[in-house]
């Protein structure tokens, strides 16, 4: 049986304009996961095709890519299943009415409309499936962990008007124990509680990785008047009292310094969400007797608490669902309709998450990169691992991206920037040149998993090969691994095996034979503007418009040519889809004006654009090289300059001609 699940909203990449509509609110992360009798086949986010971040559109292109991956229709479709309860979906249909038409009348006409728009064809009305949110997120882990009975948890911020819940999981089949309102959601307390901070959506990860710097203790008292623990596992949140935290803090505008109040706060905060899941977590566990663990939704990303779990001896085993956020319930969805409907066809447990799309065979790859000639050298490699080692063992920065893609946040040997972990100043120099993100933010290790106990404490875990626990480092390896060492003294570690990707587990063991230390940091192939890279087109824009040092596809080595300003002129400019130009009229001293700019579907922000820029992008028909929309521009090199800038901020593509 093929099931194909997916999360995500119903407006197409392009819609949106001029700001964000109402579907971005309450959809993000949007993906597709085909399944084949319990097994998955093909996955990918959104987000990775599109290159929007945290992709809210309907997720068309990642459907497509799971049917096509296969060599499927969609008729080969047993049943096409989604992320949210049908009551909820039909109620959210009414309430956006305009935006469907007259016609449309239920959320099952909804996803009738979207499958013909994305196959040209029609799909059984009755083999539509609409799964709970936390169900899904449920199925997630239960179906991943392989484990026969499990307690299950999930937590996030909402979906289906629920926060999270907790359920007893035996041979494929859940048990509701309890449901956990929205008002009592652990995702939106800490989501509410960073914007004190200056910080908002998706960057919970952030204040995750500052809350080491700070002291609990200081607020600990202040945190504890926001929520209250109940008999019996339970708890609820004074959403009020939050909301009047700037009362008794001051808040922190995005941009402004990082002061030791703040890194409190984060402390705090971690603090408070930790007590809350321990006492759930410790009531169910002696009621049910459960000795493993499953866990998925938006708050198990927080791998500081998966951690603690791991390592509390409360439970002999813990699996949380790598992708354990929304787009992981594209992957519930799918797995909750096949153990229903096949029971006996039990899901395999998840072993990688390379589901993605491929960066392609030799001569495709060489064929892609030779249009990038102008810009690049391309050089074939015997031994890519080796030559990728040497260059980390030389202090060289390197982008690396090889079969196919990771499902998920993590960048996990196919698609990834790699360093040598030891020196603490790679941190800085890999922000530098790549991310531009906070210094207090670690990076995170991956170890050959026959070597990973030399340098990690794992608890009682034989391998974590998904990046989603902290571990500590061994006190006698910190100074060593300075680079991924966290001023806690700890690590997200990956633990890599040979027999789910030889390549990358070739190149950290030649690294360690060079340098003798069999670890190196590896961080997501992206600049701070984009998603995680997908393609051999998304590795060069990447590359070329960071400081890397060299990047490696498949079994070539690309390196940057010196070249002049003008050589960019060879490229071919064009709007992503997401982007449109304005022209705004304003008022300025002297008279009427206008501002020319460029705005996104998926957010309020605008990029000013000179008159020349806006020009050459007005008449850009995505052929027609940048030089020869330059003719006779006076300010050719000014202009290319300015769009190459852009291009770094992904709001203006840039392709090999």
């Amino acid at each position: 049986m093929r099931t194909l699940g997916f999360s995500g909203g119903y407006e197409a990449d392009h819609q949106g304009f001029p700001r964000p509509a109402m579907n971005n609110l309450t959809a993000h992360d949007g993906a597709a996961v085909l399944v084949e009798d319990g097994e998955v086949v093909a996955a990918i986010e959104q987000e990775r095709l599109n290159r929007i971040k945290h992709s809210n559109k309907v997720p068309l292109h990642a459907m497509r890519f799971c049917l096509e991956s296969r060599g499927l229709s969609l008729k080969d479709i047993d049943y096409v299943c989604y992320y949210a309860s049908e009551a909820w979906c039909d109620a959210e249909v009414k309430r956006a009415f305009p935006a469907f038409g007259p016609k449309t009348r239920t959320a099952r006409d909804v996803v009738r409309q979207l499958l013909f728009a994305a196959f040209g064809a029609d799909f059984d009305a009755e083999r539509i499936q609409f799964v709970k949110h936390h169900v899904a997120h449920a199925a997630s882990a239960l179906a991943g962990s392989g484990y026969e009975d499990s307690l299950v948890l999930t937590l996030d911020g909402c979906g289906d008007g629920e926060s999270g819940s907790v359920s007893l999981g035996s041979r494929g089949k859940l048990k509701l124990l309890r449901e956990i309102p929205e008002r009592d959601s652990l995702g939106h307390f800490y989501l509410n509680t960073i914007r004190l901070l200056g910080y908002g959506a998706f960057d919970e990860y952030k204040v995750m990785g500052l809350a080491p710097y700070g002291d609990p203790r200081r607020f600990r008292e202040l945190f504890r008047t926001l929520y209250t623990l109940l008999p019996e596992g339970g708890w609820t949140i004074d959403q009020d009292r939050i909301f009047g935290l700037p009362d008794a803090l001051p808040a922190r505008a995005p941009y402004e310094p990082v002061t030791q109040l703040h890194k409190d706060v984060a402390a705090a905060l971690q603090e408070s969400l930790e007590e809350i899941v321990f006492h759930a977590l410790r009531h169910y566990q002696r009621m049910t007797g459960q000795q493993s663990l499953c866990y998925a939704g938006g708050v198990a990303h927080n791998c500081t608490l998966n951690g603690k779990i791991q390592r509390s001896g409360l439970f002999q085993r813990v699996f949380v669902q790598p992708a354990a956020h929304d787009a992981g319930c594209a992957l519930g969805a799918a797995m909750a309709v096949h153990m229903q409907r096949t029971p006996e066809r039990r899901p395999a447990a998840i072993q990688h998450l390379y589901w993605g799309r491929h960066i392609g065979e030799r001569d495709a790859i060489r064929a892609a990169l030779d249009g990038w000639r102008d810009l690049v050298t391309v050089e074939e490699l015997e031994d890519a691992p080796r030559t990728a080692a040497e260059l980390l063992a030389a202090g060289k920065v390197i982008g690396w991206a090889q079969g196919r893609s990771e499902f998920g946040p993590r960048a996990l040997g196919n698609r990834s920037i790699l360093a040598d972990a030891r020196p603490a100043e790679n941190k800085d120099i890999i922000n530098a040149m790549v991310k531009k993100r906070e210094e207090f933010r670690p990076f995170a290790p991956s170890v050959i998993e026959e070597a990973a106990r030399d340098y990690f404490d794992l608890g009682g875990a034989e391998a974590m090969p998904f990046m989603i626990f902290t571990v500590p480092v061994h006190e006698s390896k910190r100074q060593l691994l300075g680079a991924i060492t966290h001023v806690d003294g700890s690590a997200r570690v990956q633990t890599v095996s040979r027999r789910t990707n030889e390549r990358f587990w070739r190149l950290i063991r030649e690294f360690g034979a060079i340098t003798g230390v069999p670890v190196v940091l590896n961080t997501s192939f992206n600049n701070n503007a984009e998603p995680i890279v997908d393609s051999v087109e998304d590795c060069v824009a990447c590359f070329l418009t960071t400081q890397l040092n060299s990047l490696v596809v498949g079994d070539f080595l690309v390196q940057k040519r010196p070249v002049a300003p003008s050589a960019y002129e060879a490229l071919v400019p064009a709007l992503p889809v997401y982007v449109k130009l304005l022209a705004m009229k304003g008022t300025a001293p002297g008279g009427a004006s206008v501002e020319r700019a460029l705005a996104t579907t998926y957010s309020e922000r605008t990029y000013a654009l000179s008159d020349e820029a806006f020009d050459v992008l007005w008449r850009a028909d995505g052929r027609t090289r940048l030089g020869d929309l330059l003719s006779g521009e006076p300010r050719r090199e000014a202009v290319v300059a300015e769009l190459v800038e852009l291009w770094s901020q992904r709001v203006v593509r840039l392709t090999a001609g």
